[in-house]
């Protein structure tokens, strides 16, 4: 069979429907094809502001995931740094006195993602499931479409103008677009992780903040779902690579007794039983990005395109502020309001900009942890970046900073500005954030917050120079750019 759309999408999780909404917004064809079955499980479960007081109004869901009655969090809380007591990450300029939208969710992918893709065939794309993408269709210099197979195995050819790469960190294509991936030496990391039926919760109002505790041998997560469902997951440097493949289940108890802060949380409560969450899982090797993420026909967005590292939950945003970047640039080039190389350029260089600066804080935020005498953490020091990683991250972020050594100086003094706004924490009160006053904090966070303004307003508030220099303006439904 061979059919023609203006627009694949391979890949139906955040950044996949994304991607398709938006398109689809605009009166554009859109095939969706996702190889399972929604809902369906996925790891990634705290949100940031953005995704939910921007994207999910830009989307149209908000009503419905309000009703879904996901845990709200206001920020974070962490044994992490040189202060012995846990510490608040606040979303708000005065954690006494948040405002409406400086609040976030700690959701079950499962619903959240189900979520997104009904919506998506709700404003007409056309979503099919259970379909497997087995490669790109090239004509040329160019992809023109995809071959997939359904859930009968019957094989299908699929024309269309743009292709959009939202497969995910499993992607079968993403080589089509930007060569190999570099993988981060620096956030070289493996993660065991799995659930609880329950635990302690940190008293009110922050019951439902995500706890983070650093520990010899790396960090834990502790994210309250619900009452009876709690999400713990173990980083470790590779080294612990043998004993968690071997046993994972008993490697991941013995790293959750060897924190005494996550451990005492749970004395008593057993491990979740109930699926999917009854599963003790692992990741590997999942820091990394790609040289580019557009070639004539192709975009990747989300895990296919990069990713950093779970820590202060980007990845989710990351994901969907990717696709909605993507989306735009399609957009603009189908309804003739750009030319293509100018709006993928666009695209890009948005997009670079935003994992870089992720990057850079999640960098800064590593360094604050200082332990003599664990190899873990010694080696997540900023000092410790060796030149090659240093050198491929000055080519990513391009013109952000200038040269190898001004991404040196640049990660030394974000690690210092961030540490010492941290350090003002215990002496700030309730009625002032440091934390908002930080470089590197607000640098970080500001296309979030104009994604939140543009959502809520139709355009940011004061922030109205776009990050790069020279780009390209937001049309006036956020849909698209203008020349």
């Amino acid at each position: 069979m061979t059919e023609t759309f203006d627009v694949v999408v391979v890949g139906g999780g955040p950044a996949g429907s994304t991607a398709a909404t938006v398109v689809a917004m605009r009166g554009h064809r859109v095939l969706l094809l996702e190889r399972e079955t929604f809902p369906r499980y996925q790891i990634g479960e705290s949100l940031l502001p953005s995704t939910v007081h921007g994207l999910c109004r830009i989307l149209g869901v908000t009503d419905e995931v309000a009703r879904a009655g996901f845990t709200v969090k206001r920020g974070g809380t962490f044994r992490w740094g040189r202060n012995p007591e846990p510490w608040q990450f606040s979303f708000a300029m005065s954690p006494r006195l948040p405002e409406p939208t400086s609040t976030a969710l700690q959701v079950e992918r499962a619903k959240f993602d189900d979520i997104l893709l009904r919506n998506a065939a709700r404003v007409g794309v056309d979503v099919r499931e259970q379909c497997q993408v087995r490669g790109v269709i090239e004509a040329d210099g160019r992809v023109r479409g995809v071959e997939y197979t359904d859930a009968d195995g019957a094989r299908h050819t699929v024309h269309a103008r743009y292709v959009v790469d939202a497969s995910g960190n499993t992607s079968r294509i993403h080589g089509r677009v930007g060569g190999a991936r570099t993988y981060s030496d620096f956030f070289r990391n493996l993660a065991v992780f799995g659930y609880f039926a329950g635990g302690d919760r940190l008293p009110e109002p922050i019951a439902g903040n995500i706890f983070c505790a650093a520990f010899d041998a790396g960090w834990i997560w502790y994210i309250p779902l619900r009452d009876n469902l709690t999400s713990v997951g173990v980083v470790v440097s590779p080294e612990h690579r043998a004993a968690v493949q071997g046993d994972p289940r008993a490697a991941w108890h013995a790293m959750i007794e060897a924190c005494p802060e996550i451990s005492g949380k749970l004395v008593g409560v057993p491990v979740a039983t109930e699926q999917p969450y009854d599963q003790v899982r692992v990741r590997k090797d999942y820091s990394y990005w790609k040289q580019s993420f557009f070639a004539p026909g192709m975009v990747l967005v989300g895990d296919a395109a990069c990713f950093v590292d779970p820590v202060l939950a980007s990845g989710v945003h990351l994901a969907t502020y990717g696709a909605l970047l993507a989306a735009r640039s399609i957009n603009a080039c189908l309804d003739g309001a750009v030319p293509e190389q100018r709006s993928f350029a666009e695209f890009e260089a948005r997009y670079r900009r935003e994992y870089g600066l992720f990057y850079e804080f999640l960098m800064s935020f590593y360094d604050m942890q200082h332990d003599e005498s664990s190899y873990f953490w010694q080696a997540k020091r900023v000092t410790a970046v060796d030149a090659t990683e240093t050198a491929a991250f000055a080519e990513l972020i391009g013109g952000l900073v200038p040269g190898e050594a001004g991404v040196g100086v640049r990660l030394a003094a974000s690690a210092a500005d961030l540490a010492g706004a941290v350090g003002k924490l215990a002496t700030a009160g309730d009625r002032y954030n440091p934390l908002a006053a930080s470089r590197t904090v607000g640098e970080t966070f500001r296309q979030g917050r104009n994604l939140q303004e543009e959502a809520l307003y139709g355009a940011p508030l004061d922030d109205t120079e776009p990050p790069v220099p020279g780009g390209l303006a937001l049309a006036k439904d956020g849909l698209g750019w203008l020349a």
